[in-house]
C-alpha cells in the first residue's frame, strides 16, 4: 500500500477467547486516511472479531488481545474503551443492525450524538446531512425502527454512526441478508461519504465480488490469518 497517511494500523495481532480459544493468529493490516478496505473471508474466518479488537468490544465476548499492536493516527489504542475511541473519531456499526426497536428512525439517529456536546443547530444540521445521504430515512424519520425494512434498518444504522461525526467507520457484513439492490445502495452512499466528506471505511464483508467493486483494498482471511492482500482491482481480477 503506497504511503498514504495510514488512520489505522493493526500489527501482527492475535486474539484468544475464554483463555484458551486462539480465533487470530498474527493478523496484520492498515487503513490510509480517506481510504475503503475491505476484509473479506467466509464465515468464522476471524472477520468480526478483527473488527472487534479494533473497536475494543472483545471483553463483552470473553476475548482478548494477547499479542501485536494496534494504533490510530501512531497512538496504541488497545487499552481504550470503546467509549474513548468513539471520541476519537472511530465509531463501529455492528452486525445485524442494531437498531432501537422501539424509537423511531430519528430518535435512533439522535441517540448517535449522545456523546458529542453540540448545540441544537449543530445537532439539526448532522441531521439534515444524514437525511441528505439517506433520503429514504427522511420520509421514515416518525416510524418506529423495528417496523421499517432490513435495508432502512442498516440505513439507519450507518446514519447513526454518522451523527457521531466519525474519521473512521467499521462496517460489520453491511450486505448480510439485504437484496442486492439494497445492497448497491448501501454501498453507493458509502462511497459517497467516503468521497465527499473523507471518511475512512474497513468493512467486514463475505460478499466479495460487491465489496471489491466499491473498496480501493482489500485483505482476505481465512482461519485467522492474512492469506491474501492486495488493491481492489487485482484481487478481483485473481483467480483463486
Amino acid at each position: 500500500m503506497e504511503q498514504q497517511n495510514i488512520v489505522l494500523n493493526v500489527n501482527g495481532i492475535e486474539v484468544i477467547y475464554n483463555h484458551v480459544i486462539l480465533v487470530l493468529k498474527g493478523v496484520s493490516l492498515q487503513v490510509p486516511e480517506g481510504g475503503i478496505v475491505a476484509i473479506l473471508g467466509g464465515n468464522g474466518a476471524g472477520k468480526t472479531t478483527t473488527l472487534r479488537a479494533i473497536s475494543n468490544l472483545l471483553k463483552g465476548e470473553r476475548g482478548e488481545v494477547t499479542k501485536g499492536s494496534i494504533e490510530l493516527r501512531g497512538e496504541r489504542i488497545e487499552n481504550l474503551s470503546p467509549a474513548d475511541l468513539v471520541q476519537r473519531g472511530v465509531v463501529q456499526v455492528m452486525e445485524g443492525r442494531h437498531c432501537f426497536a422501539h424509537l423511531t428512525i430519528e430518535e435512533n439517529l439522535l441517540t448517535g450524538a449522545y456523546t458529542r456536546s453540540i448545540s441544537r443547530s449543530q445537532l439539526k444540521e448532522n441531521l439534515e446531512k444524514v437525511y441528505h445521504y439517506f433520503p429514504r430515512l427522511k420520509t421514515r424519520r416518525t416510524s418506529q425502527a423495528g417496523y421499517t425494512s432490513g435495508g432502512e434498518q442498516q440505513m439507519c444504522a450507518i446514519g447513526r454512526a454518522l451523527m457521531a461525526n466519525p474519521e473512521m467507520v467499521l462496517l460489520d457484513e453491511p450486505s448480510m441478508g439485504l437484496a442486492p439492490q439494497i445492497v448497491e445502495e448501501v454501498f453507493e452512499i458509502v462511497k459517497d461519504l467516503n468521497s465527499r466528506e473523507n471518511i475512512s471505511f474497513l468493512l467486514a464483508e463475505q460478499n466479495t465480488m460487491v465489496a471489491l467493486k466499491y473498496a480501493d483494498f482489500g485483505y482476505i482471511l481465512e482461519n485467522g490469518r492474512v492469506v491474501m492482500e492486495g488493491d481492489a482491482e487485482g484481487l478481483r481480477t485473481n483467480e483463486d
